[in-house]
């Protein structure tokens, strides 16, 4: 037996070689080395099913594939990256048809680790491949206990995706989830069951954010992870070998679930979406602050999660969609009052009327802007703020006057027929002249129009994917993905301090495929201020704090508490100043500013803080929550009270250190709430429902 290992300053990864087959025996402070080799045989790192071969297994998991579970080794290499380590592990197949090249991504400043694989047919037919792990893990949260009842010990956190429902995270043990426990003594049975959680189409996080936390309550450990694809993807937890091992296996699309379907032909090659997997003593909440590390690592290097620019967007309880010159022109003039530093005309400004079915020219409306849209942009220059505009650049509505001169090459289609979802068709960007089209949109909004920052929004979805070039639907939609992405990083290579918001209907897009390129991601679009703060509490569980841009807007009849709970809603995270704010008058325009002006006295410290939760991920409608972060001795929290009867609430802190001072931050002249504590914990009391504070919080 052979034996090797990778470190960083926070990652190591531990491999042995037995009679040819690869095991991944340690994964940070999950250490399988002393397990027996009965064991050992099924910790293998990739998973790949060819059509035509034998499975291994009953049911439809995808562990013990073929070849995957019987690759031999052929060699590793460990090359020095600048912050950290690349492992590259090489595998081929029995029958010397299929290479499989397993690549670790190790950095210095996080535990979690990226993995990716690449096959290669190296024999003389077609390979059709249905499946092909990104990672593989067996034996998750199972060091020093590999005796235990995974099923009862492990809790998985599993993040439900809905639109205005954005990141609500459900708990349950493996076994309530419905994944049992087989083994009994010396007898053991095989499962056929999978907790299985997967994403179709081209909202990536339509049902699901690509996320899922794992946490044993018997060994202290937790595992986490996310996949990075902007379209399909699927995760499972099932049990392998005897059925006391329980394994993970991270992926894209795949063919059962997501009709992917790859045909390899001699000498070409396939590489899977990258994913990310961190192994560490500790609780959710750990495991999140070392992925939050992990997506800042990642990310493209830009001003804007350094600065935190505050932003106006004049859509959300506000002009919704119906901008003209005149209304737009009072709403500058007090988001310049109250200092915001962009300002965003939203959806409507390229036509007259109703404009869903009709989009894809994005000329600029002469009824709306009689002068010209320039001549507005040009005075939100003038009032020193930088200006943007909504796109959907993916989309061409069915009654656009282009979508009768365009052919069926550009879009997607399914069966000889263009798809039609909510009364558009989708563009493809594997079509280079597609990519052409939409360099020439952004060209003209940025060279002629001079805007600094584009909404790039995305309201419907592929479906299953197309059948243009590609093996299979799922095929289409995976090349499709990437094209976009290659094409947005040339856009950023051009225009480096362009600014463009991911926007998918709110949040219905979140991935770090998009993410490690977009500065700023609309978290949701939820229009009820109470259960928007309900969302902002858990955003920043899947999108780092600085890139989670949470809506604020204060109402025209709303009261004092009113306003000071949209902005607490953002102040933590990314504002997106909105609402008719020139119709908010007095004082309760005075709060937005105060708000405004508090936040950049400490924004810049939300970029390189940690995000924690004293009470947990919070959920839509609860009666109290809170969401903070930490960085040093210093702890910024937020608490709100929604609906509930409880005027009182106690946080315990002591899980971050000895309290030594705390000051309620926003509002600073407003009573009606409370705050005293004692070495560990906040006393507050809230006067009433539907209210939200601020405190900064010093520890020992």
């Amino acid at each position: 037996m052979e034996s090797f290992d990778v470190r960083t300053a926070q990652a190591h990864l531990g491999f042995e070689i037995n009679q040819g087959k690869v095991a991944l025996t340690v994964m940070n402070s999950n250490d399988l080395s002393a397990a027996d080799d009965d064991l050992k045989q099924h910790l293998q790192i990739a998973e790949v099913q060819v059509t035509g071969r034998n499975f291994h297994h009953k049911g439809v998991g995808f562990v013990d594939t073929n070849p995957g579970r019987d690759l031999r080794y052929v060699r590793h290499e460990v090359h020095d990256e600048t912050d950290g380590k690349l492992l590259t592990i090489v595998q081929e197949d029995a029958e010397r048809t299929l290479q499989v090249s397993s690549f670790y991504r190790l950095y210095d400043g996080s535990a979690v680790v990226r993995s990716w694989t690449k096959i290669e047919n190296i024999g003389q037919k077609d390979l059709g491949i249905e499946y092909v792990s990104s990672f593989a893990l067996s034996g998750i949260n199972q060091a020093n206990d590999l005796d235990g009842n995974y099923a009862e010990d492990n809790v998985v956190y599993i993040p439900n995706n809905d639109w205005t429902a954005e990141a609500q995270w459900k708990a349950n043990t493996v076994k309530d989830a419905g994944l049992d426990y087989w083994v009994d003594g010396d007898l053991a049975q095989a499962s056929t069951k999978r907790i299985s959680v997967t994403n179709n189409s081209s909202w990536s996080c339509s049902e699901y954010s690509p996320n899922g936390i794992l946490t044993n309550t018997k060994t202290g450990q937790t595992a986490i992870w996310q996949i990075e694809n902007n379209g399909a993807w699927h995760y499972e937890l099932k049990d392998i070998g005897r059925g006391n091992l329980l394994a993970i296996r991270l992926s894209g699309p795949e063919e059962f679930d997501n009709q992917w379907w790859k045909n390899l032909q001699p000498g070409a090659t396939f590489t899977t979406v990258p994913v990310a997997f961190g192994q560490l003593m500790g609780d959710y909440e750990d495991g999140i602050g070392e992925m939050t590390k992990y997506r800042r690592l990642i990310r493209r290097e830009n001003e804007d999660n350094k600065q935190l620019a505050v932003i106006f967007n004049d859509y959300m309880n506000g002009l919704s969609g119906d901008p003209t010159t005149e209304k737009e022109i009072p709403l500058i003039n007090a988001a310049k009052k109250v200092g915001c530093e962009y300002f965003v005309i939203d959806c409507g400004w390229y036509a007259p009327g109703y404009w869903w079915d009709s989009v894809g020219e994005w000329q600029p409306s002469q009824e709306r802007f009689p002068e010209g849209i320039e001549k507005l942009i040009q005075y939100i220059r003038d009032q020193g703020m930088t200006p943007g505009l909504w796109l959907e650049l993916e989309v061409v509505g069915i009654k656009s006057p282009l979508a009768d001169k365009l052919p069926d090459s550009w879009f997607f289609m399914r069966h000889g027929q263009r798809v039609i979802d909510a009364d558009r068709y989708h563009l493809d960007f594997t079509n280079p002249e597609v990519r052409e089209f939409a360099d020439g949109v952004v060209k003209r909004l940025v060279e002629q129009y001079g805007v600094g920052y584009i909404k790039m929004d995305y309201n419907i979805t592929t479906g299953i994917g197309t059948e243009q070039n590609s093996d299979s639907f799922g095929d289409g939609l995976l090349k499709h993905n990437r094209a976009y992405l290659n094409w947005l990083d040339a856009v950023f290579a051009r225009y480096p301090d362009l600014v463009i918001e991911n926007c998918g209907s709110g949040g219905m897009r979140h991935d770090y495929a998009m993410l490690q390129r977009h500065s700023i991601q609309s978290m949701t679009d939820q229009t009820n201020y109470v259960r928007n703060g309900n969302i902002a509490a858990v955003g920043a569980s899947v999108v780092t704090p600085e890139q989670c841009a949470i809506w604020s807007y204060p109402l025209q009849d709303g009261d004092d508490e009113e306003v000071i709970f949209n902005m607490v809603n953002a102040m933590l995270l990314r504002i997106h100043q909105s609402g008719y704010l020139n119709k908010v008058k007095g004082h309760r325009l005075d709060l937005v500013a105060e708000g405004i002006a508090t936040y950049k006295t400490y924004r810049e410290k939300i970029a390189t803080g940690l995000p924690i939760w004293p009470e947990g991920l919070s959920q839509l409608d609860d009666a109290w929550f809170s969401y903070g972060f930490k960085q040093g001795q210093d702890i910024y929290l937020a608490v709100w009270r929604g609906v509930g009867q409880a005027t009182d609430h106690t946080i315990s802190l002591a899980k971050y250190g000895e309290i030594a001072a705390v000051e309620q931050l926003y509002p600073n002249k407003v009573g009606g709430a409370t705050v005293t504590h004692d070495r560990r914990d906040l006393k507050l009391d809230f006067t009433k429902e539907k209210m939200a504070r601020l405190y900064h919080i010093q520890l020992k």
